[in-house]
């Protein structure tokens, strides 16, 4: 975590020289993304300790919570700073654009991807016997940013592509334009962060598509114990899945080490699919149909 902190530090603190030197407004978008996700993730890294306390009395779901609180602030800031951004460069676009250093930018965004790749590599190689969660998240980002960071590269580098008089009169458009786009293909991944992390603080059960998976994976097991029905309590906190399945019995109640070996069972079919998460078993049993009287 450390190595993707200080990586991110390098990268907000040049993006923002390139920034003012260039005048991109596609590099601004750049810089504050990486800024916003430095200061996300300082406080991140001292909360990882209490991120894997056990659950208390005081405490019933840990201080999971603490974590989808950060990523409400996180996701609300990206998205104003996006809209922000799209409204300045629409602005930009209505005026005739603007001149910036295509060719200087183009460079400096193929060095971030180059950057990017050799920092998902290591981290990667650090990773591979840890398998955190944590780090996997930031693999991905680091893994986003290199593939973003190649195609501006590409996109800077039109005008030495097609040094045409034609194409002279839409060089301006350029920068703002490429602006605009990127920052509508990065908006519904805040605004999804947001929503995501909003239902988890409510306690609301997760999407649908997860209770469905859930479901599916421990259903066909609990069925070999005579279930007849099963319901499901599932709530998420942070990155923490809370599931208790609630299995309908007709037949004499199972033996304890039965239901042992099923629940067993059940935590092994799911840990292929999640990472971190609590599972319970919990029998019930359907009242006794009363004799028709006499």
């Amino acid at each position: 975590m450390s190595l993707s902190l200080y990586g991110n530090l390098f990268f907000v603190i040049v993006e923002i020289g390139m920034a003012i030197f260039t005048g991109s407004q596609a590099v601004l978008l750049d810089a504050i993304y990486d800024g916003i996700e430095f200061f996300m993730l300082l406080p991140s890294i001292f909360l990882i300790p209490l991120l894997y306390k056990p659950a208390t009395e005081e405490h019933p779901y840990g201080y999971m919570q603490l974590e989808t609180i950060f990523l409400v602030i996180k996701g609300v800031t990206m998205s104003a700073v996006t809209l922000g951004l799209i409204a300045n460069n629409i602005n930009f676009l209505i005026h005739g654009g603007r001149q910036v250093s295509f060719s200087v930018v183009a460079y400096f965004e193929l060095f971030a991807a180059v950057l990017g790749v050799i920092v998902f590599l290591l981290l990667k190689k650090k990773n591979r016997n840890l398998s955190s969660p944590l780090i996997d998240v930031e693999m991905e980002g680091w893994k986003i940013d290199s593939v973003i960071s190649s195609g501006m590269a590409l996109a800077f580098f039109l005008p030495e592509m097609m040094p045409f008089k034609w194409f002279e009169p839409f060089i301006p458009y350029l920068d703002p334009l490429i602006t605009v786009v990127l920052s509508m293909v990065m908006l519904p991944i805040p605004i999804k962060t947001v929503i995501t992390a909003f239902r988890d603080l409510m306690l609301i059960p997760p999407e649908e598509d997860t209770i469905q998976e859930i479901k599916s994976t421990v259903d066909p097991i609990v069925s070999e114990c005579g279930s007849t029905d099963s319901r499901y309590s599932i709530v998420r906190t942070g990155r923490k899945l809370w599931i208790s399945a609630y299995i309908m019995l007709e037949t004499d109640p199972v033996s304890l080490i039965q239901l042992e070996e099923l629940e067993a069972r059940c935590i092994q079919a799911l840990k292929e699919k999640y990472d971190v998460f609590r599972f319970q078993l919990i029998p019930e049993h359907k009242d006794p149909v009363p004799a028709p009287e006499a």
